[in-house]
């Protein structure tokens, strides 16, 4: 590409960047943190191509001085390109499909990864540093992470017979068997792992996957392996579910806070 087209490709990658970094959208991408970065970034983009176009810009005033120069008898000086190969070289059109990905973004929002990705990849939970108390009330609202953590890894010691309130995306097993998640990141979607935890109790009748439900519920000491990673997965005893909307962050950071 010359440099105009450059400036171009340049400028809508920043308008890009920054359309998602200034709405919602961003949250598929990245983590929240990451904001800042990534508008930077796009403001960055945007500069440099406005610089590209006003170099080149300065640059197309060189003919006229070379007109001037051949009147006082100077000739000018000849591109090294069009001395050697008597022309110059057109670049593809077909380049310019490298424009398409960039206008998907502007344009498509694409979805949160949900169930097909979270049961094709092990659980990535781990084991805590620490538990903090729980706060006073009943249910508790706990991220699903912090459940998960304290039912595998603590034996539910510091969950003991509380209720709590956990919501996640439905994914169900090839035996049927239904999971809660939710997706983590480490720093963006790329790197997203699922966390899971397996239903158990009064569960709704019909699940449908990708849908996201807020379970109340008690600890239990059931548990199975990840058939993809063997890691340990959990379960809730569910005392009520039901349907609500998608948060609008669907990925959970709290596991590598």
């Amino acid at each position: 590409m010359n440099r105009q087209a450059q400036a171009a490709v340049l400028f809508l990658v920043g308008a890009a960047v920054l359309k998602a970094g200034s709405s919602d959208l961003y949250l598929r991408y990245v983590k929240a943190g990451l904001r800042p970065l990534l508008l930077g970034a796009g403001v960055v983009l945007i500069v440099t191509a406005a610089a590209t176009v006003w170099y080149e810009l300065r640059q197309g005033r060189v003919p006229e001085q070379d007109h001037d120069d051949e009147e006082h008898g100077h000739a000018p000086e000849q591109d090294h390109d069009d001395e050697e190969h008597g022309h110059s070289h057109r670049e593809p059109r077909i380049a310019w499909l490298l424009v398409l990905p960039l206008l998907a973004l502007i344009l498509v929002a694409p979805p949160a990864l949900g169930s097909y990705s979270a049961m094709r990849t092990g659980t990535a939970l781990q084991a805590p540093f620490g538990y903090a108390a729980l706060p006073a009330g009943d249910p508790i609202p706990l991220s699903l992470v912090d459940y998960a953590g304290r039912a595998a890894y603590d034996h539910g010691r510091t969950l003991g017979d509380r209720q709590v309130k956990v919501t996640g995306f439905v994914a169900l097993d090839h035996d049927g068997t239904p999971y809660l998640v939710r997706m983590a990141l480490n720093c963006c979607a790329a790197d997203a792992q699922p966390v899971k935890i397996g239903l158990t109790g009064r569960i709704p009748p019909v699940l449908q996957p990708d849908s996201w439900l807020e379970v109340t519920g008690t600890y239990t000491s059931e548990r199975t392996k990840d058939p993809v990673n063997d890691g340990v997965i959990p379960f809730i005893k569910v005392g009520e579910a039901k349907p609500v909307a998608a948060p609008r962050d669907p990925y959970d950071e709290s596991w590598n806070n």
